[in-house]
């Protein structure tokens, strides 16, 4: 499986940056206009505009846009795909100023603070090894502050096999919540039927979860 798959950082970085050199920004089967799910949980959540979020694997993604808009002065974007990056600061153009971007991959990044919000909307289903899960999950432990709330969205149970040419790992709420046990309790969840910019639903289930005491 992993033969088919990028599996260094450079080879994920060539993946991505193709998939958005080739489809664009909006052109990508997870783009939003409007990231509703993501603003409702800030709201539920009650979180401050003084939190520092990061949005894990965010690449083009107008999530940054909105926390911008909603005056979110502490705000990172983390993404292997150099060309996504260029691409979100062009589209905000002064205001990429006020943003952190880090073009690093996952796997290969040590973060040198700690996040109040850790916000994922699928990166985490493209995980379908083990240790690479269990990677994930030390660079989140390392980076999410105490108290602090972790979100993540993936395909659902019924949700597509694949996505950008790569196999996903599906899951229901229950099931994903058990992968980040015990070092994090299920606080809520979401489900969610998206739009792709082709006219396909994909349904998504997300997650907020917070570090067990």
């Amino acid at each position: 499986m992993r033969m088919n798959r990028p599996t260094t950082p450079g080879d994920r970085a060539a993946h991505w940056n193709s998939v958005y050199d080739t489809k664009g920004e909006d052109g990508v089967s997870w783009y939003q206009s409007v990231p509703t799910v993501t603003l409702d949980l800030l709201d539920a959540l009650r979180v401050r505009t003084s939190a520092s979020i990061i949005d894990l694997g965010g690449g083009a993604s107008v999530v940054v846009d909105h926390l911008l808009a909603r005056d979110f002065t502490d705000v990172t974007v983390l993404d292997v795909s150099k060309v996504a990056l260029e691409d979100a600061e062009a589209r905000l153009g002064p205001a990429s100023e006020r943003v952190h971007w880090l073009h690093r991959d996952v796997f290969d990044w040590a973060p040198e603070r700690r996040f109040d919000l850790w916000h994922d909307r699928a990166v985490f289903h493209f995980l379908i090894e083990e240790d690479e899960r269990e990677a994930y999950l030390q660079v989140l432990r390392s980076g999410i502050a105490p108290g602090g709330r972790v979100v993540v969205a993936t395909f659902d149970a019924h949700g597509p096999t694949h996505c950008s040419g790569l196999p996903v790992v599906r899951y229901g709420a229950t099931e994903l919540a058990q992968i980040f046990a015990p070092h994090f309790d299920l606080v809520d969840t979401r489900s969610e039927e998206h739009l792709t910019p082709a006219g396909l639903v994909q349904p998504f289930t997300w997650v907020v979860l917070s570090p067990s005491s």
